[in-house]
């Protein structure tokens, strides 16, 4: 079992940090054909700055993932910034204590960071967006919660990844993608794609 602590939630954010440096320009191309083709390129500069935090300097996970949540929303230009941040924000403020790394504490956590990006953007799944990778994922750990954290998180990275081809055929109704109406159709979602990538993270790191 998995002990919550900044040293823990650092290797989770620099995993996925790496993740986004390697898919930088997969998120860009993405972004290209629905957006304004920066999203590899301020996800990949805030996480960056996220993972230059030290663990060392956090009493506990919760304080850890905030600073990262803050960091974000100063770092990262357009939507992202804001609705990361705001997950990272809501995520550790449903965390609890450091300690045993539990399916409730961490489902907790998850639903709370989902809830804040529902409040924040106004998006519901089908939308085209984080959401339609996000909530299926929440939904995914949530259900498998009693096999244990890994087998939670394998279960929500996968969910995931089907939510984010999801969202290959849909016509975007939120975000600068709705713009383009119908020609929005046949692209993947960037924000389902990196958020897709934040959950891998953290089934390869907090299990």
């Amino acid at each position: 079992m998995s002990q919550l602590n900044a040293h823990l939630t650092a290797a989770w954010l620099s995993d996925f940090a790496a993740s986004v440096a390697v898919n930088a320009d997969l998120l860009t191309e993405l972004d290209r054909q629905i957006g304004d083709a920066d999203h590899g390129s301020n996800m990949n500069r805030g996480m960056q700055a996220v993972a230059a935090l030290s663990a060392d300097d956090f009493a506990d996970a919760a304080s850890h993932v905030k600073k990262a949540g803050m960091t974000l929303v100063n770092t990262v230009g357009g939507a992202s910034g804001p609705l990361y941040g705001t997950f990272m924000l809501r995520f550790a403020g449903a965390l609890g204590d450091d300690g045993e790394l539990t399916t409730e504490a961490l489902g907790a956590a998850l639903r709370a960071g989902l809830q804040g990006i529902l409040d924040r953007g106004k998006a519901s799944v089908g939308d085209k967006t984080m959401v339609d990778a996000l909530t299926p994922a929440v939904e995914a750990f949530e259900a498998a919660s009693g096999q244990g954290v890994q087998a939670a998180l394998t279960a929500a990275a996968q969910a995931a990844a089907s939510g984010r081809d999801s969202t290959i055929p849909l016509v975007a109704r939120k975000g600068r993608a709705s713009y383009l109406g119908e020609r929005s159709a046949g692209h993947q979602d960037p924000g389902a794609t990196s958020v897709t990538l934040l959950i891998e993270s953290a089934a390869r790191t907090l299990g």
